[in-house]
């Protein structure tokens, strides 16, 4: 089973992508995390554009296709979304009948240094990826003060968030057996 990973955050040293790797590190050993690592060359979305989509576009189309689930990794700016990462699902939503997005098992979660752990942002990534028919897991994790919520080796300081990320990606790896259990009987 794969899961794609994508963060939202641009930033070399991101806390978001450091969040991807931590819960990268809580799959069972038959689940991968690929962490998508081409966001920031994704250029703006042109409705003009669209039905010949830029080669970045075409890479984060493919990578999703092949992924069983999706789990995106968000900051917080100006409490929602940051303009790259909703830029990229503007791509995917075009056109919305063939997005990889749909039916595809998806979570939102996030890390921001302010107290709230990116919570608005992440009701705003699951809003936008309901919408493009995403199958949402209903759930968030807002760690806050993202610069103390890391150990060195990668692991979440608190072992309660960690609890949590640990549910969130079981309920997700779940969402994904729902899926295939149907295909691998009709095989």
């Amino acid at each position: 089973m794969k899961i794609l990973g994508l963060s939202g955050s641009l930033r070399a040293g991101s806390h978001n992508a450091k969040l991807l790797r931590a819960a990268g590190n809580l799959l069972p050993p038959d689940v991968q995390l690929e962490v998508f690592d081409g966001l920031k060359a994704i250029p703006p979305f042109d409705e003009d554009d669209e039905h010949t989509r830029p080669d970045a576009v075409q890479a984060l189309w493919d990578a999703i296709a092949g992924a069983d689930a999706v789990l995106v990794a968000t900051p917080e700016y100006n409490h929602s979304l940051p303009g790259q990462l909703k830029n990229a699902l503007d791509w995917l939503s075009r056109p919305l009948a063939e997005s990889p997005l749909r039916n595809t098992p998806t979570a939102v979660i996030g890390t921001s240094t302010g107290l709230f752990g990116a919570v608005w942002a992440q009701a705003e990534g699951r809003k936008v990826l309901a919408a493009i028919g995403a199958r949402v897991i209903d759930r968030e994790l807002p760690i806050g003060l993202a610069d103390d919520a890391f150990h060195p080796h990668g692991h979440l300081t608190d072992d309660e968030q960690a609890l949590a990320l640990a549910g969130i990606l079981a309920e997700l790896v779940g969402e994904v057996d729902q899926t295939l259990t149907p295909a691998r009987a009709a095989s």
